[in-house]
């Protein structure tokens, strides 16, 4: 390939499927980057990848690195779509699932239901042995009732099994065991044990990450063949690599084996380009804010980390109590708030927008497909944000007579015209991600004036001056390719493994800080090891390593980072210093308290070949020749301009102008506000300075 390299990267969200396409020549210096976006297939997903290749013009036997972020783990479980499940736990515990916890979210609610559990009660089923919390034995492990169990979930038509025994996370040895016996009972059946998936502790989290893994492996797992069968009959070589919610690729081969670390993989990789971009441009401190055409997600980016937990929820509101996912996924929030989210009206004659969603079929009502319900995107049309002759990049000339017969239910139910109620449904959009946005700053102890906007996605440009106005950010950043800024996130990802593990220690008691040392090193020694598969040499990996730290007798911890060379019995007062200040900027206040350790969090990590940005060439193009025209555009807040508009295609860096603009790119519209200041920066980014 002449010294090429040829990264690719697919994302597969719930309207669009994205493309990114980056071929660097060091011995030119030469870089070429392409877009493309199709629209998803649900539900053979896989086609639509297919397609949006094929629509790129790749040649997939010169691609050296594939990597691919998908939805299809969510969809799964949201939509109820995976196979039928069945349990093995240990005895006494059957009813975990249905017991759950009883912090209820509707707490006034004396009709208040639980959500059924993914498995029912019948698929349930117990075995005798047990294990102390330290991992030692206290009751030996009887398989004897195994092979009734297995028949009976035969009988029933069980299509996976979940396996999650007390305290594994501290001794997997009896899970072990039962996992190797069903294996060689029942080998056709799809089998997953919680051991495999995480090594935290609390029972309900962990039978539930276990229950809904299982539950989705043979989608996923089906799924993954398809798109790797496809990929290798076009014509690709190299390893396929499959984006995971911790802001990290990972082999095909793991995601196949534990499927359910993809459940937000989109929107990890939308998160990690955010700060990586953000490194790049000396912007540690960001709020990254994703619109897409179905929902809107946000999170935090500190200095140039973005935070991982494992406190994931699925279907998590202010009425349903949700379930647990407890794998690493970036610390997001989401809202049903997107480009195709519907604006209706309830029985208060008050407006609400989404979370219902149009999707890509029929799709918003400027489509043409049949839409008959305004969405965020009619609305933006019309205000004349969004032009309707260059709508979608050009490929669709946007229907206005099906926007205007959409909007005349509302106009007729709420006794206002059509401009009035477009207005309301930005503003009402509007606010919905504003306390997005804050959930994820000032609910945490970040004051958003001290940080920097970042929007993408295909919305994320459009709405982005006004949420930073609302939240008092002084500047927002729109990536060169927002709309598919997910996907070029998968370009520039690591190879990367996260490691949870328990282990209680009083830092107090003489000795146990140095016991504890050799057992972190003993971890970060398996950490390395686990890349040998992927043929890279420990020696290669990078090793991060957090200390989960409470004030003695609380319920949860906070992770405190350790410096490389950091030890916890020599550096200890150090650390406790940290954990105090990161508590106080959580909570408001610190404790005179003594400290306990619950457990690691280790990030290991092997870089897999990223490309480095450069330059965008600067020809002398003047900023008349960007210009494209000028239109009216409805602000809201601000009234109606008179507004230059730009194609960003034809920018260049140092390029700079003041709002009121619209800027068109063919994924996205960014709208600039009057009183803000445009730059274009030496990678083609925007950088729009609010006016005071």
């Amino acid at each position: 390939m002449d010294g090429k390299t040829v990264r690719v990267a697919t994302d597969v969200g719930g309207t669009f499927t994205d493309l990114v396409y980056f071929e660097s020549n060091p011995a030119t210096g030469q870089q070429i980057i392409r877009t493309a976006k199709v629209d998803t297939t649900p539900p053979n997903f896989a086609k639509g990848v297919l397609n949006v290749i094929q629509k790129a013009n790749i040649a997939l036997e010169t691609v050296d690195f594939l990597a691919h972020g998908t939805t299809v783990v969510i969809n799964a479980l949201t939509e109820r779509r995976g196979v039928k499940t069945a349990l093995i736990t240990t005895q006494g515990f059957r009813d975990i699932l249905e017991i759950a916890r009883a912090n209820r979210p509707d707490y006034f609610n004396l009709k208040w239901v639980k959500p059924a559990p993914f498995v029912a009660r019948y698929l349930r089923r117990e075995i005798a042995g047990r294990l102390h919390t330290d991992g030692s034995e206290r009751e030996p492990l009887d398989l004897s009732g195994l092979v009734d169990i297995l028949d009976a979930f035969r009988a029933d038509g069980v299509q996976a099994i979940a396996i999650c025994l007390l305290h594994a996370y501290a001794n997997p040895v009896h899970e072990q065991a039962v996992l190797k016996e069903v294996q060689r009972l029942w080998p056709e059946v799809s089998v997953v044990a919680s051991h495999q998936i995480t090594r935290e502790w609390r029972e309900y989290e962990r039978s539930s990450t276990t229950v809904l893994s299982a539950y989705v492996q043979p989608i996923a797992a089906r799924y993954l063949d398809n798109l790797e069968t496809g990929l290798r009959e076009g014509g690709y070589k190299a390893p396929l690599y499959i984006m995971q919610s911790n802001c990290g690729v990972d082999s095909v081969t793991h995601a196949r084996d534990i499927p359910i670390t993809m459940v937000e993989s989109g929107p990890a990789s939308g998160f990690w380009a955010a700060a990586e971009l953000g490194r790049l441009l000396d912007e540690p401190n960001l709020l990254a804010l994703d619109i897409g055409g179905t929902t809107a997600k946000c999170s935090l980016v500190r200095n140039g980390q973005v935070s991982i937990k494992t406190d994931y929820w699925i279907e998590r509101n202010r009425l349903n109590a949700g379930y647990p996912i407890m794998v690493p996924v970036v610390d997001l929030v989401e809202i049903g708030n997107g480009g195709g989210s519907i604006a209706w009206v309830d029985e208060f004659d008050k407006m609400h927008v989404g979370p219902e969603s149009a999707g890509a079929l029929p799709g918003p009502a400027a489509y043409g497909n049949g839409g008959t319900q305004v969405t965020t995107t009619d609305a933006n049309l019309a205000l004349g944000r969004i032009n309707p002759g260059y709508f979608c990049g050009g490929e669709l000339v946007a229907d206005m007579a099906a926007v205007e017969q959409a909007f005349d239910p509302l106009s007729e139910r709420l006794k206002l015209p059509a401009c009035e109620i477009a207005r309301g449904i930005i503003r009402i959009a509007n606010d919905n991600m504003v306390n997005a946005l804050k959930l994820v700053s000032l609910s945490r102890g970040h004051d958003p004036r001290e940080l920097t906007l970042i929007a993408f996605g295909g919305g994320g440009a459009m709405h982005a001056v006004a949420l930073a106005q609302e939240l008092g950010v002084k500047k927002v950043i729109v990536p060169r390719g927002a709309s598919v800024f997910s996907a070029w996130g998968m370009t520039m990802s690591d190879l990367r493994r996260d490691l949870f593990i328990n282990r209680f220690v009083e830092t107090e008691r003489e000795g146990e800080l140095a016991l504890t040392q050799l057992f972190l090193q003993d971890l970060m020694h398996n950490a390395r090891e686990q890349f040998v598969d992927e043929a890279i040499a420990p020696d290669q990996v990078d090793l991060r390593v957090s200390c989960k730290l409470r004030y003695q007798n609380q319920e949860h911890a906070v992770e405190v980072a350790l410096d490389h060379e950091e030890s916890l019995s020599e550096h200890w007062p150090a650390i406790a210093r940290r954990f105090h200040d990161i508590y106080q900027q959580q909570y408001s206040y610190r404790l005179q308290a003594p400290l306990e350790i619950v457990g690691f969090h280790l990030v290991a990590v092997a870089q897999i070949g990223k490309l480095n940005l450069q330059a965008l060439p600067v020809t002398g193009r003047t900023l008349a020749e960007a210009r494209k025209g000028q239109r009216p555009v409805d602000f809201a807040l601000e009234g109606i301009h008179d507004t230059a508009i730009y194609d960003y295609a034809r920018l260049e860096p140092q390029m700079s102008f003041s709002g009121p603009a619209i800027i068109e790119d063919a994924g996205s519209t960014v709208v600039v506000h009057p009183g803000n200041q445009v730059l274009v920066d030496r990678l083609g980014n925007l950088h729009i300075t609010l006016g005071a």
